[in-house]
């Protein structure tokens, strides 16, 4: 077999798996609501950007249909007994979230292509309010952004060290200010579910500087959770564990909790993998349970 059939063959094998899991998780979900009167009706609800959506870097003919990209949500609901509904759009920024003029990493122009997981036209925000005003029973809400305002302020800086420290102030402030907006108008809703934050992983936990980002990022987010009730899902520390082997050494790629560059084999894009996106949902399900637990 060429190395040009061998790559056509992998990547069609990914995704069969990835289209077979992600049936076998539904069929799953359908069977744990269908085995008492506890999972009907129940639902959750996971706004963000492309680590909520499971986004894959250039997979082609896969965005045609929203089903071939399985991200935590799916995981989630299978494990918690709730009905997902996955409203994340790939390049979604605080601002884009909230306004369709807000600053935008790509979110428009995806959704103009191709399909998201949920049907809406409107923003993000609207389409939240609108679920929760006809799904009463959401006992969860997810919400993962920031990450997208960041590359945009690296981007708007050519990735110059000094102009970035000087206008982070200014961005993080921002992200606090969507966030709070976005965190406020859900618990204007009514909702009495789990209203939670899921923060970011470091790429590469050996890079003080590139985590040092992640980590001011983070605290904004767990500052706009605390003023309105919300709990943190700690990706952050989830992928540090993951990634503390000696081989490993902190980089979450080697570690193969991000997904492969399609430019670079031995290399990785910032989205989580298969195994990234398991992760995600565990530090979800512990911090959904822990809530609970503290609750009752």
């Amino acid at each position: 077999m060429t190395s040009t059939a061998f790559h056509r063959f992998s990547t069609a094998a990914r995704r069969l798996c990835r289209t077979a899991l992600a049936l076998l998780l539904t069929g799953a979900a359908a069977v744990a609501g269908a085995g008492g009167n506890e999972g009907h009706g129940r639902t959750m609800l996971s706004l963000g950007d492309s680590v909520v959506f499971g986004y894959i870097t250039q997979d082609g003919f896969a965005y045609l249909n929203a089903d071939n990209f399985l991200g935590y949500p799916d995981l989630v609901g299978a494990a918690l007994r709730l009905e997902p509904t996955n409203a994340a759009c790939p390049g979604e920024t605080t601002s884009g979230f909230l306004s369709p003029t807000g600053a935008d990493n790509g979110c428009r122009l995806f959704r103009a292509s191709f399909p998201l997981h949920a049907d809406y036209g409107s923003t993000q925000l609207n389409y939240a309010l609108s679920y929760l005003a006809t799904h009463r029973n959401t006992k969860l809400v997810t919400v993962q952004l920031g990450a997208n305002d960041g590359f945009l302020l690296l981007a708007a800086c050519a990735y110059d060290p000094a102009c970035i420290q000087a206008r982070l102030p200014a961005a993080l402030a921002a992200v606090y200010a969507n966030m709070n907006a976005i965190l406020s108008n859900v618990r204007a809703t009514g909702f009495r579910g789990v209203l939670m934050v899921v923060n970011y992983y470091s790429l590469d936990y050996s890079d003080a500087a590139q985590t040092g980002l992640t980590v001011a990022l983070n605290q904004t987010l767990a500052a706009a959770a605390a003023a309105n009730r919300a709990v943190v899902a700690d990706a952050f520390t989830a992928f540090l564990q993951a990634a503390s082997t000696p081989f490993a050494a902190g980089q979450t790629c080697r570690a193969a909790l991000l997904n492969v560059n399609p430019q670079n084999q031995v290399q990785c894009d910032v989205h989580p993998s298969l195994t990234g996106q398991r992760l995600l949902a565990k530090a979800i399900e512990a911090a959904y349970f822990e809530t609970k637990r503290r609750d009752d």
